[in-house]
């Protein structure tokens, strides 16, 4: 596979480069999954039932009897995990009520506060034992287990659509598996692996009772059925719930199964599931779902990649094929100034991601800028200061790794520009290194994406680091937002987007709406993306054709330009190009309006004989949005002052004073 996959790089970038300089590409709206199978096709190559180590020797994290580790972590850290798990000594396992599953479908409220509540108990307990080591945190572990034990479901209230009673209440004769029971099945694999042996000192139906709870709800369901959405066996390209689920079913089948047969062919079926989720990733890497849900994708792939490297003793390795490779590349390019990353669909403005995955990514396709990139976001983050959190495998796996993530060199990954010329995602910023000055970002790619919004040509703009031109992301998740109505939300629709509202028509949701002839240019001086977006919109819009183009003049300008043609400009209709930015807007003059950010001020000039200019501020009360727009956002509309059926109109943007 070695050889195969060096001449298969070398041809993708020889054709990502020409792309780069004359790039068009088309929306992947027509992008079937193909049978790539690049890990079921290793696993042949290696013989994988010969390599794979089938007993836990293969696990090199240390376990609760390894005082030595537990007691060389710095006194600051192991005090913190002492501190957490004291807080739960006395911790009132509660009851999962039946109304609180039935209060997804009578309010819509996804959150289950009681779920995760337990959660960290048993996180913080298992955290705390196993740095102290005098038995203090046990009995309450075993609360912990038997609590979940006789617990109906693990998974989330807003999963159980999945069953065949439908959601409501879980039913105890279909266990099925979501990223929940995957989350809760991987923290008690690991409590199992971790303190059996203390376990069965006390009483020989703990361990026994959790592994059979863990079998009957999670890996035996997960292992006899194949109709799980997530899992891909039935069509479709699965989302981030495919890595994530199966990361967490991978590290329980080898830490709890005894059988090396039946280990074998658990491994061989996530290897399987996670080729669907290959298959279906563009050849560019890109993410639709954005960089914040990259943690639970690709990071996640990698960390599934990772654990099959180490049971098979080295032989399972990917790392070097291009798709691989450029998946986890898509991470750091669409770097803004960290925290802010591109956040285009349901993806947050801001995201620190995982300092130890981005760097043991990079790590691991001997990519020294990715690497650097993991060390600098753990030096942003003071990652390593104090002590770790998630899942317990994940702490325990990072403690080992401070010293050698905040020993290595860190650095901002700013790269001058970049193209996805699958998924159509463009950005360039003024100098490469730097954040200062103007950068953008753009998209094309069609209305039926993961955690979709309809945004065809929508863009982001910032400077120096900080935002401008914005996408405002999604608001808290409740019911609606997974069902019939999420495009009523305002922030899914395609005029609270840096895109036109055309003859008083918005963009329209579904696969058939998308963009055409989106293309990428870029040189030392400047960087160009275009695409017509006249086919995401509905008939009724009345559009042929509706050409967005963004150009960077390095160092100097950003514009945003649309030349139209339309059959009919329908009266008492209005036609605009919007902004929704998180500066303060106000009118200068005709033709030039100010925007003040966070540190800079933006002059913008636009032709007052071609567009008008309503400035709208809208509060922000949503507590997720609030987090990253606490002050309210503007939406600037340019309504075209005499639509006409061709046309155009331009809006340049420079640093005031200039």
């Amino acid at each position: 596979m070695k050889a195969q996959t060096k001449r298969l790089k070398t041809v993708f970038i020889a054709g990502l480069s020409f792309l780069l300089i004359f790039g068009s590409g088309t929306a992947n709206a027509e992008l079937k999954p193909r049978e790539r199978n690049i890990l079921a096709n290793e696993a042949k190559a290696i013989d994988l039932a010969k390599v794979m180590i089938t007993d836990n020797s293969w696990n090199k994290l240390p376990g609760y009897k390894d005082r030595q580790f537990w007691q060389g972590l710095p006194e600051n850290i192991r005090q913190e995990y002492i501190t957490r798990a004291e807080g739960y000594l006395d911790y009132n396992w509660p009851v999962v009520k039946a109304t609180d599953y039935l209060e997804f479908i009578r309010s819509g409220d996804r959150r289950q506060g009681v779920y995760s509540a337990c959660s960290n108990a048993l996180i913080t307990l298992v955290m705390g034992e196993l740095v102290e080591g005098k038995g203090r945190f046990i009995d309450q572990i075993v609360n912990a287990v038997w609590y979940y034990s006789e617990q109906t479901w693990w998974g989330w209230s807003a999963h159980l659509g999945a069953q065949k009673a439908k959601a409501g209440l879980p039913d105890v004769n279909e266990p099925v598996v979501d990223l929940g029971v995957g989350e809760v099945t991987s923290n008690l694999s690991w409590t199992y692996f971790l303190f059996k042996d203390e376990f069965d000192k006390i009483h020989p139906l703990i361990s026994k009772r959790l592994f059979q709870e863990i079998n009957n709800k999670s890996l035996t369901p997960y292992f006899v059925r194949d109709d799980f959405g997530y899992m891909g066996f039935k069509g479709g390209r699965p989302n981030n719930w495919n890595p994530w689920i199966n990361s967490n079913m991978l590290i329980s089948y080898l830490l709890l199964e005894t059988d090396p047969v039946k280990k074998t062919a658990e491994v061989q079926k996530i290897i399987n599931s996670l080729d669907k989720f290959l298959n279906g990733y563009s050849d560019d890497g890109g993410c639709d779902e954005g960089p914040s849900y990259w943690g639970a994708a690709g990071a996640l792939l990698y960390e599934n990649l990772e654990i099959l490297k180490n049971v098979t003793n080295g032989k399972f390795d990917v790392f070097d094929d291009p798709l691989v490779q450029n998946i986890g590349k898509y991470f750091y390019k669409v770097n803004i100034h960290a925290p802010y990353f591109i956040n285009f669909a349901d993806a947050d403005a801001t995201t620190g991601g995982s300092p130890s995955i981005v760097y043991r990514y990079g790590k691991a396709i001997k990519d020294q800028q990715m690497q650097q990139f993991g060390a600098y976001l753990g030096k942003l983050s003071n990652w390593g200061d104090k002590a770790m959190g998630g899942k317990i495998g994940d702490q325990i796996k990072n403690l080992g790794l401070i010293n050698e993530i905040r020993g290595a060199e860190a650095k901002e990954a700013l790269v001058p520009d970049f193209w996805f010329p699958d998924t159509e995602v463009a950005g360039a910023r003024d100098k490469e290194g730097s954040f200062k000055g103007f950068f953008f970002g753009a998209k094309g790619g069609f209305n039926a994406e993961s955690h979709n919004h309809n945004d065809i040509g929508s863009c982001l703009m910032y400077f120096d680091g900080k935002p401008c031109l914005i996408d405002v992301g999604r608001e808290e998740y409740v019911a609606k937002t997974f069902s019939s109505r999420r495009y009523e939300i305002w922030t899914m629709q395609s005029g609270y987007h840096n895109i036109p509202v055309i003859n008083g028509v918005e963009q329209k949701d579904g696969g058939k709406y998308k963009a055409t002839n989106s293309s990428f240019t870029s040189n030392a001086k400047s960087a160009t993306f275009s695409t017509d977006i006249a086919k995401a919109y509905p008939e009724s819009a009345k559009v042929k054709s509706w050409v967005r183009s963004y150009t960077l003049n390095r160092g100097k300008s950003f514009m945003i330009s649309d030349k139209f043609e339309l059959a009919e400009a329908t009266p008492n209709t209005t036609t605009s190009s919007n902004l929704i930015t998180y500066c303060k807007v106000t009118q200068v003059k005709p033709g030039l309006l100010k925007f003040e950010g966070d540190g800079f001020t933006l002059n913008m000039t636009y032709n007052s004989k071609v567009v008008a200019p309503k400035i709208e501020f809208k509060e922000i009360t949503d507590r997720t949005l609030r987090r990253y727009w606490p002050n309210g956002v503007t939406r600037v509309k340019f309504e075209f002052i005499k639509p006409a059926l061709r046309g155009g109109q331009s809006l340049t943007f420079t640093k005031a004073g200039k």
